[in-house]
């Protein structure tokens, strides 16, 4: 499937990401419920994205985006989450990549401006791999001549249908260096790229998150963005992870947020809500939520608008991303017993309730967080993920 929406207009640079990403989601809502029971990509969420000009929320306003900041970002996907998780987590990956091309932007490195310019002239959409990749990533890459040949299978490729760019990551075993990682774009349209229409899961079920399979696809030096130690959380790992993580985090506290919304919608004038142990379930969740926004914001305080690599701001981001994972987990559960028999059904609680359980999932995982910041507190060699 492609985008068959015009270019959008240039972009007013005014920027309300809540105000933004609510328009959007009371119009991609009515079509949430049908693509999770069907298992099929959120392509009405995407036929919007590219009119309105979403795809260009974190692109530089001197490159004709709206330049939006990563707490911007942030703020306009757990809104969206509120509406359509499969969504707004689909297009957090295009948004944390457009994100991180920006900061290359800002240091004036290959490629970055002109993929920008892209984003805003024809609406690309970017597909990340590095969820599954990150220091050990799936594949290999040889040296041919002009560039490499790489081949492999990438899992987790959310938005793959209409994906126009892969940002992802090869081994190869350089003559000088020894096991590298070469960070590289590949186009999806390339010979020897195939979108695998797999994707059939508990949750998350419209946001396309097809394997893609690589076989000997020839990417030129030009598209190779980044040489990076093999099995190390490096710098621009750490960036990239800084990040990504808020971003992506964000999403599924909307996700609990919009279960509490349904559980409290279903109860409240009824005679359950005179029942004291709803009433606890009710303030449990709203606990839980304000404890979990408060871990969002001191993440994105720790990484600032524009952050250098730094293992700490990395312990800061994992620390919160798992805080909130535990807690919009828990909401969703109490949601489910808030309300009764009755969220046994489909619905939004119910799918909340799924979707939700792909938190833990993301890098690092909950326990990896622990273990990653006891390495970093002990001054110990950060283990590898």
């Amino acid at each position: 499937m492609t985008i068959t929406a015009p270019a959008p207009a240039p972009v007013e640079h005014t920027l309300d990401p809540v105000s933004f990403a609510t328009d959007l989601g009371r119009k991609i809502q009515p079509f949430s419920e049908s693509h999770d029971r069907a298992g099929t990509f959120v392509a009405e969420a995407y036929e919007l994205f590219s009119r309105s000009g979403y795809f260009a929320l974190a692109v530089p306003e001197e490159l004709g985006g709206y330049g939006a900041s990563i707490r911007d970002v942030a703020a306009a996907q757990r809104t969206l989450a509120r509406f359509c998780g499969s969504s707004a987590l689909a297009s957090a990956m295009h948004q944390h990549v457009t994100l991180f091309t920006a900061w290359r932007y800002r240091r004036g490195l290959p490629g970055a401006e002109k993929t920008l310019r892209r984003i805003v002239q024809d609406a690309i959409v970017l597909v990340s791999t590095g969820g599954a990749d990150a220091t050990h990533p799936r594949g290999s890459a040889r040296r041919v001549d002009g560039g490499y040949r790489v081949s492999g299978r990438k899992i987790f490729c959310s938005q793959a249908p209409v994906g126009t760019v892969m940002s992802t990551m090869f081994p190869y075993a350089d003559p000088e260096s020894g096991r590298i990682v070469l960070n590289m774009a590949v186009p999806l349209g390339a010979e020897g790229v195939t979108v695998q229409n797999n994707w059939d899961a508990l949750g998350m079920r419209g946001t396309g998150s097809h394997d893609i399979e690589l076989d000997e696809v020839f990417v030129p030096d030009a598209a190779v963005l980044a040489r990076r130690p093999y099995g190390v959380l490096d710098p621009p790992l750490q960036v990239i992870f800084s990040i990504a993580l808020p971003v992506v985090a964000a999403v599924y506290l909307g996700v609990a947020e919009a279960a509490r919304d349904a559980a409290v919608a279903a109860v409240r004038d009824t005679s359950k809500a005179a029942n004291p142990l709803v009433q606890r379930a009710v303030g449990l969740m709203n606990n839980r939520l304000q404890v979990a926004s408060w871990a969002l914001d001191g993440a994105l305080d720790a990484v600032g608008d524009d952050p250098a690599p730094m293992m700490e701001t990395v312990v800061a981001v994992m620390a919160a991303k798992r805080e909130i994972a535990h807690a919009s987990i828990e909401v969703c559960d109490i949601a489910m017993e808030v309300t009764g028999g009755q969220s046994y059904y489909r619905g939004t609680i119910e799918r909340c309730y799924r979707d939700v359980r792909a938190a833990k999932f993301h890098p690092f995982t909950p326990e990896e967080t622990l273990q990653h910041a006891g390495l970093v507190g002990l001054g110990l060699p950060p283990g590898q993920h």
